[in-house]
């Protein structure tokens, strides 16, 4: 047995039960299988197929997309409701091509644009790993149900053909084995452009906006392209690999909702030297720029405080008539200090040089808020869905913009409403079902003309 093997089984924090009963249908060694789980790792496959609650990797996950919920599925080795039949060819299409072992395609929610990029062995690995070293759930998930026409999986062909780039990935000569070591894990397994890059109308990701920032659920993944103002231009490569390690950089940001999880389920389980040139990638994606940044978004803020104007003054009766400072002072002071600079040791962080607050897009202030954020193994902010109103989270969190963040940004109560909710207006499936009842018109009246000068024809023949 090697060296490396214990160390990356030693690494990864994933709970994943480990049952190293060789499958005798499969000739896997433990370094393989170790390799296969640090590319799952990578890939954060729990994250999505782990449902909460409930066993590892066994699915069961609803994943929000703007045509409604899409189920994860059992990937473990169950032969009945997982994966455990599928051949070594089976499970390459279904991770590369999306499409599952009884010809039926994936939605794209599950970024097998991204693991198309996969090297072949890092693919057997994987297969090796989810077939020796995942232990069988024998749970299905509730099936899929989209409304039309997103319910026909058949679809997905035709997109496929428009948007799934043939892998695996090659490397670009006119980069160094780091950077494109980078590359190969920020596009393939760690798969960042899922989440941080734009999508069209088709929900296919922008790849001439690369990671120029995009929609997760009811999270905004920001840009991280080299920008200075909206990106992570101003960031060090240290910096950056400091992030993705703990989940916060000082003075920069901390991670919250799917980024947090990422952190915590994945890229805290990385080695140095692929944190370093997954770093060094990103630092070089070219840039895209919003105008509305008319500075770094870590810059915004300064110390400052209202606490003179509530000193003295009793609480309205009307808790939705709570001015900004008096909802800062009872709920967020304790923590961030009554001028918005954090703990003294830098435990809990401060709310001035945050891109949390510096951004245009603020939703993630207001999921905070909503849900809290809770890291491993002891990061705590609870969360106030409970205890404050769609009005107050509204002007708690005006306040904290306008004190430590961009001016440019706003919190609403219909913004806070609609994310409590858990709901989000898209025009996405109207749109879709008007171009296709546009696209029936246009074939029926093509196939009118055409019966028409076919008709037309036959006359003329017969004079």
């Amino acid at each position: 047995m090697s060296r490396a093997m214990p160390r990356l089984f030693r690494r990864s924090g994933v709970a994943l039960a480990l049952s190293i009963a060789v499958n005798p249908a499969l000739s896997a060694d433990m370094d393989q299988i170790a390799r296969g789980k640090y590319i799952a790792t990578a890939s954060d496959c729990v994250a999505c197929h782990t449902a909460p609650g409930g066993a590892v990797m066994a699915g069961g996950l609803p994943l929000a997309t703007p045509i409604g919920p899409i189920m994860s599925t059992n990937i473990t080795p169950s032969k009945e409701n997982g994966i455990g039949s599928y051949t070594l060819e089976q499970f390459g299409a279904a991770l590369r091509k999306g499409v599952r072992a009884d010809g039926k395609h994936l939605y794209p929610a599950m970024p097998y644009t991204a693991y198309a990029l996969l090297s072949g062995d890092d693919v057997e690995a994987l297969y090796a790993f989810f077939m020796n070293g995942v232990a069988p759930v024998e749970t299905s998930p509730a099936e899929t149900k989209l409304p039309f026409p997103f319910n026909i999986r058949l679809s997905m062909a035709a997109w496929n053909l428009l948007f799934l780039d043939n892998g695996p990935y090659k490397p670009d000569p006119a980069h160094d084995a780091e950077w494109n070591r980078g590359a190969y894990l920020a596009r393939g397994p760690t798969h960042c452009g899922t989440c941080h890059s734009p999508r069209n109308l088709f929900m296919a990701e922008k790849t001439s906006s690369e990671m120029a920032g995009g929609d997760v659920g009811f999270w905004h993944a920001p840009n991280i392209t080299s920008d200075a103002n909206s990106g992570v231009g101003g960031w060090s490569v240290e910096e950056l690999v400091t992030y993705m390690r703990d989940g916060h950089a000082a003075g920069k940001s901390q991670a919250a909702g799917p980024m947090a999880e990422a952190v915590d389920n994945s890229l805290r389980f990385l080695m140095p030297e692929d944190l370093q040139a997954i770093a060094v990638y990103v630092k070089s994606i070219p840039a895209a720029h919003d105008a509305v940044d008319t500075k770094p978004v870590f810059a915004w803020g300064s110390p400052s405080d209202e606490l003179e104007s509530i000193r003295g003054f009793a609480l309205p009766q009307d808790r939705d008539k709570m001015s900004g400072p008096q909802l800062y002072d009872a709920y967020c002071a304790s923590c961030h200090q009554a001028q918005g600079q954090g703990s003294f040791e830098g435990g809990l962080p401060p709310l001035l040089h945050n891109t949390a607050l510096g951004r245009e897009n603020s939703n993630n202030l207001v999921m905070v808020m909503l849900e809290g954020l809770r890291r491993q193994p002891d990061v705590l902010m609870p969360g106030f869905a409970k205890e404050l109103s769609d009005t107050q989270i509204a002007t708690l969190g005006t306040y904290l913009i306008q004190h430590f963040g961009n001016p440019a940004a706003k919190v609403d109560v219909g913004q806070v409403s609609e994310l409590r909710a858990g709901t989000q207006k898209s025009m996405l499936v109207p749109a879709i079902r008007v171009a296709m009842v546009v696209g029936a018109l246009v074939l029926i009246g093509l196939v009118v003309l055409w019966l028409r000068r076919r008709r037309n024809r036959a006359v003329v023949v017969q004079h």
